[in-house]
């Protein structure tokens, strides 16, 4: 316990500039709880260092000097510390098989792991989280990928106007752009060929709304999924259709002696098939925004694609935010880029393309989209996480798991304590 925290530098991949906290909440840790920031030197920060140092910061390579470090992606093996605290997205709570050598590096070393994707509050809802951002950008680079589709096909629709996001200056300046966008649709309307547009957004969380705060902007009815059946016999051209689904909506009870269960589903998911198929036809982008596990249907198989190509043609893109490999879409087969952010599946060919030139369904797959809004992102975490940042530095962490005072929600995020899965989630033992 010495009062400071450390954050690493981001290595994972070039468009990772995010940080855990901005320069102005390091000076409010210094000024208000005496913790004192090291901040290890990186070329491509969205904040500069010298806006670190101005907030009192020290910028050092070493940050061996304090026990508590921070950073967003997974850490290299090559900074682990014994018996150090590190907070970060781990990406382990399903067990994922690479980043299972990390995981036993951290414990060897008897670290403690914190990971913010588990900091919830008492009705489990995320407390620390980019989501919100995922989807801002996730809906931006959907759009983009229509607009160069439809060009592809040789439909000229106002949304080819619009670029992907990290071209755009800030988010501010993509939401002006598809302000223009929305007055071309009020005004001239979109190309017969393409209506009704229908866009199914499947979730209703963090990623979810900022899914919708994008698509909001422009001229939009909302209708129910039940809707989505007559939406062709009375639509206009000068609206977007919105249609978000629910659970209830997209599964259903595979023996029909009662009705849809929400606790239920998520405790025993086999008892539940995917009915999403009744959907996709009618959709012309799809954006997943679901947490899936392999133990839940999927929302889109490969056989259900391939053996109704015809009659799906609809479906232009699918902006997959969620970028479960083979997952919810079970056609992605691989996550992309910021600047290659997409790919096509072709059903009848069964191959998958980089970009939107090919017969099939186009998938938009970045899996770290909250990088395209860097400072905007970084921001609302660093807001998100400094309520919880001085018990942390503060807490004494040589003491017992049962005994070290922390905030319950850190101590539900607790993965590892003393090199140890904690009670919760000892079930990632059976994948080490």
């Amino acid at each position: 316990m010495n009062n400071s925290l450390g954050i690493l530098r981001e290595e994972k991949n070039k468009w990772e500039r995010r940080v855990p906290l901005i320069p102005n909440h390091i000076r409010k840790l210094k000024d208000e709880h005496g913790i004192n920031a090291i901040i290890q030197p990186s070329e491509i920060r969205i904040y500069p260092e010298d806006e670190y140092e101005k907030a009192g910061a020290i910028i050092n390579e070493d940050l061996s000097s304090t026990s508590i470090i921070l950073a967003i992606k997974e850490i290299s093996i090559k900074y682990f510390k014994p018996k150090h605290t590190y907070m970060f997205f781990s990406h382990t709570i399903k067990g994922q098989k690479y980043n299972m050598p990390m995981l036993k590096k951290m414990m060897e070393l008897k670290c403690n792991l914190i990971d913010y994707e588990k900091i919830t509050d008492e009705k489990s809802r995320r407390l620390v989280f980019f989501g919100r951002y995922a989807g801002l950008a996730g809906m931006i680079d959907t759009f983009w990928a229509y607009g160069q589709k439809m060009k592809y096909n040789k439909i000229l629709t106002p949304f080819e106007e619009i670029k992907s996001t990290i071209y755009f200056h800030d988010l501010n300046e993509a939401k002006e752009k598809l302000a223009e966008i929305g007055e071309k649709i009020k005004t001239d309307g979109l190309p017969s060929s393409i209506c009704p547009l229908v866009i199914g957004i499947a979730g209703y969380g963090n990623v979810s709304k900022g899914v919708q705060e994008i698509l909001d902007i422009l001229p939009v009815k909302e209708i129910t999924p039940t809707e989505l059946e007559f939406l062709h016999k009375n639509f206009s051209n000068n609206f977007v259709y919105k249609v978000v689904f629910k659970e209830e909506d997209m599964v259903e009870r595979i023996s029909k002696e009662k009705d849809f269960d929400l606790n239920e589903y998520y405790k025993n998911p086999e008892l539940y098939q995917s009915i999403f198929h009744k959907y996709i036809d009618k959709l012309t982008i799809l954006m997943n925004c679901i947490y899936w596990d392999k133990q839940y249907p999927r929302l889109v198989t490969k056989d259900y694609v391939s053996g109704n190509f015809e009659k799906i043609k609809k479906l232009q893109v699918i902006g997959d935010i969620s970028v479960d490999i083979n997952g919810a879409i079970e056609f992605t087969e691989k996550s992309t880029t910021p600047d290659n952010p997409v790919f096509v599946y072709n059903p009848v060919k069964k191959i998958i393309k980089d970009g939107y030139a090919e017969d099939g369904v186009v998938v938009m797959a970045v899996d770290n989209l909250p990088c395209e809004l860097p400072k905007e992102s970084s921001k609302e975490f660093s807001n998100s996480l400094i309520p919880f940042i001085p018990s942390i530095v503060k807490a004494d962490f040589t003491k017992d798991f049962n005994s070290v005072e922390l905030p319950n929600e850190i101590k539900k995020a607790l993965i590892l304590y003393h090199g140890k899965l904690t009670p919760e989630y000892e079930y990632i033992n059976k994948f080490l």
